[in-house]
């Protein structure tokens, strides 16, 4: 069969499509991703087909009636020509690509939606998404939670009538339901089911398990010594003054510990200061790293947790923006990590955070219980039977 994934270009979003895509061409299918002109050498390493998206912003999201904002139908026109020519079975677009979703709905070509990360779509009574607050524990506290959701409803609304308006560009009808942008057949969630809150799931939507990918890159040497290892793995897309690495680097310096720290390529706008037990690279490959330490810092991106947890490594996170905070929680909830606010990122705290980390080894069974769970469930390989499935229903149509 035939199948077009699309993705947004940041790595949190595309390299869960490659492997997706990667599981799907192993399946003796035909792929072709979707993305930004600078994923290409990625894609077609991997040995996909390339299509380049049209770029257009996302945040903060811009007013629908504007030109800007009338993009993503726009978009979905341009990419007609695509699905005609390729004719996939189905079509599985990112939770953030919203074009290749609708284009897909005119094209009349089964959807799937990938969401690589945890279930965004809040259930009454609990907490919304990306406040990072845990469930509550009492009919009261639920009651409370169900009561806010009127006001998580305007906010529904609301985009619900920007998605109806890029609907009817397309000659689209306008849907009822909220979260219109993700398919209500087959929603892959690519994230550990140990990450989520128990709640009643929608039909249609899949737990798969993580689906990781990472563009080769050489080993680095790791500083020398027996000491626990500590990799210290920011945010691509945030944090452009380091502040993560720089304090990392500065609470540890004095620890019984090793140190790495990538930049993950955000150059320093100022130097910065590297004790005698660390090592800072602008890039490393978490294939090496990942299993070789005993602890992982990051900001909360779900692909760099997802690559811990898989090595059985825990996690301290320190929360910058969006998603992140969601994740820490769920970490600190399954026990396989804890969670530093960013107000609190500093050298004293993250100190503590490390300490008791590394001292309580309850963490690290529990991250290696995350691990076990995942080498017995490929999420790219599950997701890749359940879009193989959606496939057929067009194929024996």
């Amino acid at each position: 069969m035939r199948f077009l994934v699309a993705a947004f270009g940041d790595p949190g979003h595309v390299f869960p499509a490659i492997s997706l895509a990667r599981a799907l061409r192993g399946r003796g299918h035909e792929v072709t991703i979707e993305t930004w002109e600078e994923r290409r050498e990625a894609v077609e390493g991997a040995g996909l087909g390339f299509a380049a998206a049209e770029e257009y912003r996302m945040f903060p999201p811009p007013d629908p009636d504007s030109p800007e904002g009338a993009h993503a139908a726009e978009a979905a026109k341009a990419l007609l020509p695509l699905l005609e020519e390729t004719r996939p079975h189905a079509v599985v677009s990112d939770i953030l690509t919203l074009a290749p979703t609708l284009a897909a709905e005119k094209a009349g070509v089964p959807l799937a939606t990938l969401i690589p990360h945890i279930y965004p779509v809040v259930e009454p009574g609990l907490p919304f998404f990306a406040i990072g607050l845990r469930p509550p524990r009492t009919p009261l506290g639920r009651a409370i939670w169900r009561t806010g959701q009127r006001a998580l409803n305007i906010g529904l609304e609301q985009g619900r009538n920007d998605l109806n308006r890029q609907r009817a560009r397309l000659d689209l009808p306008p849907v009822g339901r909220f979260h219109g942008g993700i398919s209500p057949d087959l929603a892959l969630v690519g994230t550990f089911p140990q990450l989520e809150y128990p709640r009643r799931w929608p039909a249609g939507v899949e737990i798969t398990g993580p689906m990781t990918f990472e563009i080769p890159h050489p080993e680095i040497e790791l500083p020398p010594g027996e000491e626990p290892l500590i990799l210290v793995a920011p945010s691509t897309a945030h944090d452009s003054d380091n502040h993560l690495v720089r304090t990392a680097l500065a609470a540890l310096a004095d620890e019984p510990v090793r140190v790495v720290a990538t930049t993950n390529r955000v150059v320093p706008q100022r130097p910065i200061e590297i004790p005698a037990n660390a090592v800072l690279v602008d890039w490393l490959s978490y294939s090496q790293l990942m299993p070789a330490a005993s602890l992982v810092i990051s900001h909360g991106g779900h692909g760099t947790v997802a690559r811990a947890l898989c090595a059985g490594t825990p996690v301290l996170i320190c929360p910058i923006i969006g998603d992140m905070s969601e994740t820490a929680m769920r970490v600190a909830w399954a026990g396989c990590g804890l969670s530093l606010p960013w107000r609190l990122c500093r050298p004293a705290p993250l100190r503590w955070a490390t300490r008791r980390l590394l001292e309580d080894r309850s963490f690290t069974d529990r991250a290696g219980e995350l691990a076990a769970w995942g080498a017995e469930n490929d999420g790219a390989e599950r997701g890749a039977g359940l879009v193989e499935q959606l496939g057929l229903s067009r194929a024996t149509a």
